[in-house]
């Protein structure tokens, strides 16, 4: 475990020595930007419409009870932004994307064409891993900004059409305002901007570390979606204990 967190590490301390040469790869920055960015952004708007639904639908009904109901967009804007906008992100990403990476890299490895870089004296951190961290980089944050956008969205209408609530689209959208601040959706987007990186560094670390033919970019392609995922709650507790004492 320790050996492969270190060498995520130093995937990670080689790829950011890189960053000045991502101008050279912008043709592929821009492919795996597509791939991450525009084609995962229908299902995220779709996930996230019911996440902020279930929310405004669990904690609406609770607050109500209590005669609380005008704080559900506050709750709602502060989970969305703040906690499950980025970990649902970035966990639907490093299913959809992480194990893509893991896959299309591994397949190099097993069939030789990463020695084959190596051979033509192409650096494979520089030609295949520093596109995919950076597209990755850019696109999750962006899509979290679309995902708690879309779940408020989708917490307003709950809250609306719940007979239980039963609150306006202005008193949801004014709570939601008067709880939720820039440094609540800065935080989110610090968060969702790590995640990334994890993702794209375990994906492309495990697609280098790949052998064995095609059952080994299967057990590639599972430990890299698995290792992402609990580095991403892991990571998750600490950076929000970070964040927390930040803001004091």
């Amino acid at each position: 475990m320790f050996e492969n967190i270190g060498q995520i590490l130093i995937l990670i301390w080689r790829t950011f020595q890189a960053l000045p040469l991502v101008v050279r790869h912008k043709k592929k920055v821009l492919e795996q930007l597509f791939e991450i960015g525009n084609a995962s952004l229908l299902m995220a708007c779709v996930l996230s419409l019911f996440i902020g639904g279930v929310l405004a639908l669990q904690t609406g009904v609770a607050l109500a009870e209590r005669g609380l109901s005008s704080f559900v967009g506050q709750i709602v804007g502060l989970s969305m932004c703040k906690e499950l906008g980025p970990v649902m992100m970035a966990v639907f990403i490093s299913g959809r994307i992480g194990s893509a990476m893991a896959a299309e890299i591994g397949s190099m490895a097993v069939y030789q064409e990463i020695d084959a870089l190596k051979t033509l004296n192409i650096n494979p951190v520089h030609y295949l891993v520093l596109p995919r961290l950076v597209a990755i980089s850019i696109a999750l944050p962006i899509l979290v900004v679309f995902s708690n956008l879309v779940g408020w969205f989708g917490g307003a209408v709950v809250s609306v059409y719940n007979y239980k609530v039963a609150i306006s689209y202005a008193a949801y959208f004014n709570s939601l305002r008067s709880g939720v601040d820039f440094v609540d959706v800065a935080n989110g987007l610090i968060k969702s901007l790590v995640f990334a990186v994890i993702i794209g560094a375990v994906s492309c670390h495990q697609g280098l570390r790949t052998v064995g033919g095609p059952r080994g970019i299967g057990r590639s392609v599972t430990k890299a979606v698995v290792n992402s995922i609990v580095l991403i709650l892991i990571l998750d507790y600490f950076l929000t204990r970070l964040l927390m004492h930040l803001d004091r």
